[in-house]
């Protein structure tokens, strides 16, 4: 009998299209835009211009030609639905609460699902992401709530007619090693995505989006925000319930995200900075990953699969990458000064691993300008061993995925940029 795991690998890489590039010979010549020249041709050579110049510069870049422009952050309200201060066997504080996501209460919500550890002294610090499934299929917790939003059918998963069953309780686990967190001192905070907009190819009527719509507006316009950036915004939204959290160090919270939402939570660093430290896990094309490489999937790629990820006007970049004014090597240099940790999957050339490796690389001069170690590595790391500076680097063995040796690294370089701050 296949494996769970080995079955999804297969079908993953036959979903793969047979004419992506991957041959690194074969990459065309590009020349990425400098994050250190403005608009006006002038030099940032300070850490003041890029805060106050030339980072309000690329941000707009990315708002208006990538992910979309999100609304203002409305005032949420939200209720604790559920907690038990004994959860785990008492390892944790269990949470579970409801996020208003536009300050009404007959309007849309977000579950987020917390996780805090009894023997750290609170406020604790906190890692909070996204998942694909459902708050409770990242734990084997029988108290956890069972999503009511649409999800993406799995058989596997026991997921029929886009509505979660008993039967999906705990399927991801795997990628969530909460007890591990927990005992090394950190709570963790989850929320599925759906909540927030549904995954589901196009439609722009069930989620947060119409919301905000203007009258007679059906669909965001090209500039405004795709499902990403509405990730990312659900995001900050929960950041704003953490704030009002008595229990959770709002200054120590870490974004983490896999794949597509690896991509959201690189987004959600670089619109919020109350996020101290960033996580991309195999966030490839429209996260980490250099888009002018064309390595493994594309632009014109991705906005064909998924054409509600990014706003409209990214399409204007399909196959014509070289007229993007902006790169990932500048998304990943917005988190300035902040620490930021790009990982990679030796087997996940889809997500083109080297040309994350470079992203990484390539936003070095700006942490520079703060007198902060990039990434310190001019080479890309051997599998297994990562680099770490301010921006930290690895790729594993494996395919993509979110594993126990991901989740080490995390930690690692938390504990690590927490205590340097004196925050740990």
């Amino acid at each position: 009998m296949i494996k769970l795991s080995t079955l999804i690998l297969l079908l993953a890489v036959a979903a793969i299209p047979q004419d992506a590039n991957y041959d690194e010979a074969k990459i065309p010549a590009f020349v990425l835009p400098d994050p250190l020249i403005c608009s006006d041709g002038a030099k940032v050579t300070d850490s003041q211009t890029w805060m106050h110049k030339r980072r309000p510069e690329i941000l707009a870049l990315f708002e208006k030609q990538v992910y979309g422009k999100a609304p203002d952050a409305p005032v949420i309200a939200y209720d604790l639905l559920e907690s038990d201060a004994r959860a785990l066997g008492g390892l944790a504080t269990r949470k579970q609460v409801r996020v208003y996501l536009i300050g009404d209460k007959k309007g849309p919500f977000m579950d987020v699902l917390i996780y805090l550890p009894n023997k750290t002294q609170r406020p604790a610090p906190l890692f909070v992401g996204l998942n694909f499934y459902g708050n409770h299929t990242t734990i084997d917790d029988p108290a956890v709530f069972i999503t009511k939003s649409w999800v993406r059918n799995n058989k596997e998963f026991g997921i029929v007619d886009h509505r979660a069953t008993e039967a999906s309780r705990g399927v991801r686990a795997s990628r969530w090693p909460i007890r591990r967190i927990l005992r090394q001192g950190y709570g963790l905070a989850t929320i599925y995505y759906g909540d927030i907009d549904p995954d589901d190819e196009g439609r722009f009527d069930n989620g947060i989006h119409p919301w905000f719509y203007k009258k007679g507006q059906t669909h965001p316009a090209p500039d405004e925000w795709g499902s990403i950036a509405a990730w990312a915004w659900g995001l900050s939204r929960a950041m704003d319930y953490f704030e009002a959290d008595d229990d959770i160090a709002n200054e120590r919270v870490i974004v983490m995200g896999h794949s597509r939402l690896g991509k959201t939570s690189l987004w959600a660093g670089a619109t919020d900075k109350r996020f101290a430290i960033v996580i991309s896990n195999n966030s490839g094309c429209g996260g980490a990953a250099l888009s002018r490489r064309r390595f493994g999937e594309t632009v014109k790629r991705i906005n064909t699969s998924f054409p509600h990820w990014f706003c409209d006007n990214f399409k204007k970049y399909n196959d014509n990458e070289e007229a993007l004014p902006v790169d990932q090597h500048e998304l990943i240099a917005l988190m300035a000064p902040r620490p930021v940790y790009v990982a990679s999957a030796e087997e996940d050339r889809w997500a083109d691993p080297r040309g994350e490796f470079l992203s990484a690389k390539y936003a070095e001069p700006v942490y520079q300008l703060f007198g902060l170690q990039g990434l310190p590595s001019d080479e890309m790391p051997e599998v297994g061993k990562p680099a770490v500076g301010t921006i930290g680097y690895h790729i594993r063995s494996g395919a993509h995925d979110v594993t126990l040796y991901d989740w080490r690294q995390y930690l690692r370089f938390a504990d690590r940029h927490l205590h340097e701050k004196g925050m740990k």
